[in-house]
């Protein structure tokens, strides 16, 4: 993925940060919480400090949470709204679909649920 020029971060826009926190002490019941908050900002530097400010911020009114330092960001190439995308991230990868969904995103140690409680 290729960083917007210069002339493009001079302007005011939307930017979309992911945070990653861990909550708890102990291994075996530590996890992890990715958040994704938004930015009004001027560049991707001014959004990750903003956000990590936050984060920072979030991490302490928590008990047993910490900031682990991970801050990824996306600018938005639209105004927020019904539908806007607010985050992509693009990681290249040899696995096939059901392998890299098991592997990044379905590994059995998530805290979600199904939207159709009969499935």
């Amino acid at each position: 993925m290729t960083r917007p020029n210069e002339e493009t971060q001079a302007e005011v826009g939307w930017f979309c940060v992911r945070c990653v926190f861990r909550v708890g002490g102990d291994s075996a019941s530590q996890v992890y919480e990715e958040r994704l908050t938004l930015w009004r900002a001027e560049a991707f530097d001014e959004a990750i400090a903003l956000a990590e400010d936050e984060a920072l911020g979030y991490a302490a009114e928590q008990s047993d949470m910490e900031f682990v330092g991970l801050a990824q960001a996306y600018r938005l190439f639209s105004e927020p709204g019904h539908g806007a995308e607010v985050f992509s991230l693009v990681r290249a990868s040899a696995l096939g679909p059901p392998a890299y969904l098991t592997r990044f995103f379905d590994t059995g140690e998530e805290r979600q649920a199904d939207t159709d409680p009969g499935t």
